[in-house]
């Protein structure tokens, strides 16, 4: 578990959550909004930890140390409940039973009960709005913090009885900072894995981990967006399934391929090589730009982001991927 002062970035949802467990004053339900990967659940265990420490001697809380502070650490704190869902999405009676049916009962230990909804963009509306009620009034001591990466998805009345918080990207030279010191990821690697990232810490400690595995599928996206015109859609989509089949991977490489277009739109508009990220890349991208039209990148960068929502809605793999290629190809 982190302290606030190693969590890196968010400096303003750090303050403000640090002087919520000073003045012992949290906000009934918080709203963590943002990319997967940029921080939401280590900054929504730290406060819980926080709100929970028992320290008594002035230290910046979580001591990390304390009994409670350890609880939490081991996913153990009775009164820290991190909710969890069988299926793709929560059904109502999880929430119900996890969320719901528990509020009423007193913390067993500590001065706050904390529920933790990872996903919180998976309730559909009916559940949406049986939690409702548990947010509008909540017991003095219940706090519900939702995380999501689609903040879009929830209701507006659950979104305007919460405290939103904002999880930003981070620059990339923070996020090579980061890997350099704190995981020991040699420069060369945590410059890539960084700039990659393009600001998410989750994704640049993923990259770094698995570097060449990373730096070996990286050249086959590459390989596969240089020779597109040559490839049909349907031989296109199994190569991205080769490369990896689970979805979050299929969305990092999604990422990788936007990047790409995003130096071919930069590289259009400049011709210069200095700003791209794939500038060893930068006669194929010079290529690419001469005969792509900015409304036909713009096309395919949105296609990404299509496709991108599509895999976190458990659409087919196939179907997803098709769409996408499809755009690409016309």
């Amino acid at each position: 578990m982190f302290s606030f002062s190693e969590i890196v970035g968010h400096e303003e949802i750090k303050t403000h959550l640090l002087e919520a467990i000073k003045k012992k004053n949290p906000f009934h339900a918080y709203i963590f909004d943002g990319d997967i990967g940029v921080g939401k659940e280590t900054m929504a265990k730290t406060f819980a930890a926080g709100l929970q420490c028992q320290d008594t001697h002035g230290h910046e809380k979580p001591c990390k140390e304390c009994i409670s502070c350890r609880q939490v650490e081991s996913l153990n704190a009775p009164d820290v409940i991190w909710v969890t869902h069988a299926k793709a999405n929560y059904g109502i009676d999880e929430i119900r039973e996890q969320v719901i049916g528990t509020m009423d009962i007193r913390p067993y230990s500590s001065p706050y009960k904390i529920y933790i909804i990872p996903e919180a963009e998976r309730m559909n509306e009916e559940t949406q709005n049986a939690l409702l009620k548990t947010i509008e009034e909540p017991p003095d001591y219940g706090v519900v913090i939702l995380l999501t990466s689609n903040i879009s998805e929830l209701l507006p009345t659950i979104q305007s009885r919460c405290l939103t918080m904002e999880f930003h990207p981070l620059s990339s030279g923070i996020v090579e900072e980061f890997l350099r010191t704190q995981c020991q990821v040699p420069d060369y690697i945590a410059k890539e894995s960084a700039a990659f990232a393009q600001g998410n810490i989750g994704k640049a400690i993923r990259y770094a981990d698995a570097s060449d595995e990373f730096v070996s599928r990286k050249t086959k996206i590459i390989e596969l967006l240089k020779y597109v015109e040559r490839i049909d859609v349907s031989d296109m989509v199994d190569a991205a399934k080769n490369l990896g089949a689970k979805r979050e991977e299929l969305r990092d490489y999604i990422d990788l391929m936007m990047l790409w277009y995003r130096d071919v739109l930069i590289f259009k508009a400049t011709k210069n090589i200095n700003q791209l990220i794939f500038q060893n890349e930068s006669q194929a991208i010079a290529a690419e730009a001469g005969r792509r039209s900015y409304e036909k990148i713009e096309d395919i960068i949105q296609a990404f982001d299509r496709a991108k929502v599509r895999l976190k809605a458990n659409v087919d793999i196939d179907i997803t991927m098709e769409l996408m290629f499809s755009t690409m190809k016309d």
